[in-house]
């Protein structure tokens, strides 16, 4: 069957999308030629519409060869293999980066007229596009809306070879498809109009849709689960030698704030531990995510993995934070900022309140930060990641705090898998509940900061 039009094929495919109506949903188009698809589904759901714009990230005189891609507030997506593969170094990704994520900024400009983003962070995003062919900028898009803290990603376009669905059930969390074929060509041969969408229309489209759409749909509404409006603000904290950049969240009544320490080559942008942030947040959870480094610090690996460093001014952030918000502290670490979590939590006076790790490497602290810490730990791992779950399983042997392994079944090192970053966030947020009015035993005397 051909479509007549993009507007019809967007027609038939919210008919597909029936569940998602009254739900708490945002409706996002790939330009140029998803829009007028996209619009429509809006339209039927009752849902906020908004432009979806990603860059491919394109290795230096092979622009085509895509080594990543970037989307608004800061997402990025690398593929680790076609890093190595090039050769390229961080200069050169930086300067792709740099070149993309201006011209990204002027499309999102152009298109939105200076109306703002909405607000995608634990919502449904509905990522609609025309159609497929190999699926690749629909494949970044996805996970660039998970980056950006998306509660469920459902990929809904009217027409797609069948080998790229099935691809891109492992990147979605749904794919809502009306017609798969395994012979298929191109997209345009499935419309009877496959008019060229112009940046007007997309334009004219957003702003309708704009005016059509409650101030208060396009915000997630209060019932959902979401926190009333609270401080959220970008602070500079000063911390072992260094101003440190973090964002700030602290909701209405909040029990306790949580700082984040990041892996490394990571920061306070980390889409995974904005996305567990969030989730934290919607719980009533205070949260700082904080760079432990300053950008020239970052660049020479030796600070990346110097683990006291990044103790100390944990630490110090930390004690920062109680004053600032008058809270308990807990600490949660990914990779290598497991290990300086673990470490700063071993601190002499250090009060730290509990402890996660996301993919954490607790075998970078030394031994006696293990022994010595006195807050309630989980350690979170992929079951696929088999090395990192031995080390964690070391460590934890020589934990005499309250401790506990969990194991995420099907995840690997960086819970990219569709579900298993939600379950880190639900598992995140039921330990630092569960250990909000247990004060943790004095630690024996080891070290100050």
């Amino acid at each position: 069957m051909r479509y007549d039009d993009r507007r019809a094929a967007g027609r038939l495919l919210a008919g597909g999308l029936e569940e998602l109506r009254g739900r708490d949903v945002v409706v996002l188009g790939l330009p140029r030629g998803g829009l007028p698809v996209a619009a429509e589904v809006a339209r039927h759901l009752g849902a906020p519409l908004d432009v979806l714009v990603v860059r491919k990230l394109g290795v230096p005189r092979q622009p085509e060869w895509g080594f990543g891609a970037i989307g608004e507030h800061g997402v990025r997506v690398l593929n680790r293999d076609v890093i190595s593969e090039a050769g390229l170094d961080s200069a050169e990704q930086a300067h792709v980066e740099e070149a993309e994520r201006t011209e990204l900024e002027r499309r999102v400009r152009d298109y939105r007229q200076g109306r703002a983003a909405l607000p995608i962070a634990g919502r449904t995003a509905v990522v609609v596009d025309d159609g497929l062919a190999t699926g690749a900028t629909a494949e970044v898009a996805c996970r660039v809306v998970r980056g950006q803290a998306a509660a469920r990603v459902v990929l809904a376009v009217p027409v797609a070879p069948s080998h790229s669905v099935a691809r891109l059930r492992q990147v979605a969390d749904d794919v809502v498809c009306p017609q798969t074929h395994r012979i298929f060509g191109s997209v345009g041969a499935w419309y009877r109009d496959f008019t060229q969408v112009s940046d007007a229309e997309v334009t004219s489209l957003l702003a309708e849709a704009a005016r059509r759409t409650p101030r208060s749909a396009s915000s997630t509404p209060l019932g959902h689960g979401e926190f009333p409006s609270s401080p959220d603000r970008e602070v500079l904290i000063p911390a072992a030698g260094a101003r440190l950049g973090a964002h700030l969240v602290v909701p209405d009544g909040a029990p306790a704030a949580v700082a984040f320490a990041h892996g490394s080559g990571s920061g306070r942008h980390s889409p995974r531990n904005r996305y567990v942030a969030t989730a934290l947040n919607r719980a009533g959870l205070a949260t700082l995510l904080l760079d432990l480094l300053t950008d020239d610090e970052a660049h020479d690996r030796h600070n990346v993995f110097d683990i006291l460093l990044l103790a100390r001014r944990l630490h110090a952030s930390s004690v920062w934070l109680r004053k600032e918000t008058g809270l308990p502290v807990a600490y949660f670490g990914a990779s290598t900022g497991a290990a300086a979590a673990l470490e700063a939590a071993a601190l002499s006076g250090s009060g730290v309140r509990s402890v996660v790790s996301r993919g954490g490497r607790p075998d970078l602290a030394t031994p006696a930060a293990l022994t010595h810490v006195r807050a309630p730990t989980l350690l979170i791992v992929g079951s696929r990641d088999t090395q990192v779950l031995s080390l964690n399983r070391l460590a934890a042997d020589r934990m005499h705090c309250e401790h506990r392994i969990a194991v995420v079944p099907g995840a690997t090192h960086l819970f990219e898998e569709p579900g298993t970053l939600t379950t880190v966030a639900e598992l995140a947020r039921d330990w630092f509940t569960a250990h909000l009015d247990r004060p943790t035993a004095p630690a024996p005397p080891r070290r100050s900061a």
